[in-house]
Order: C-alpha cells, then sequence, then structure tokens
C-alpha cells in the first residue's frame, strides 16, 4: 500500500465481503454521506443504511450495500464492519 491510497476492508458478520486498496471511499453515516481520502483524519463512525463505493486505484468502483455496523480510519486504513453487507 501506498501513502496514495487506502487498505479497505469491508466484513459482514459473518463473512469478509472485500479487502484492497482503493484511492477512495464514500460511505453512508447516520449523519449523512462521508468521502475518505488518502490522509484522512482518524474517524469512528455509524453506519447507515446504504450504499458504500470503493473507487479502485485504477478508477473502478466497486459498489456494496452495507447495514447496521460502523466505519473506522486509521492511517489509511478504512474498516466497515457491518451486520449485513455484499457486493452489489
Amino acid at each position: 500500500m501506498s501513502a496514495n491510497t487506502l487498505q479497505v476492508n469491508l466484513v459482514a458478520a459473518d463473512q469478509a465481503v472485500w479487502s484492497g486498496a482503493a484511492k477512495m471511499v464514500v460511505a453512508k453515516t447516520v449523519e449523512g454521506e462521508i468521502g475518505l481520502l488518502p490522509g484522512h483524519e482518524p474517524l469512528l463512525a455509524i453506519l447507515g443504511d446504504g450504499e458504500v463505493r470503493i473507487t479502485l486505484p485504477e478508477g473502478e468502483v466497486i459498489k456494496a450495500s452495507a447495514a447496521e455496523g460502523f466505519l473506522s480510519v486509521e492511517h489509511n486504513v478504512v474498516t466497515v464492519v457491518a451486520r449485513h453487507a455484499a457486493i452489489l
């Protein structure tokens, strides 16, 4: 992982859904949508039910649904833990 990417881990209660490098993550929190880029300040937020969009370094976008959980950001690592999550 370089300083220009995020390490993203999307995990459901019963399985790992997706893991890899990304240049941006957009997720819905209970306070609204948030965009995360490399170098983001540490954050812990309650996840709202909705879509998580992961933009890969090549520009491809992976979309996943996620519900009932949280997301955290620390040292360019984004972890999304949800009760229910699946790639769309």
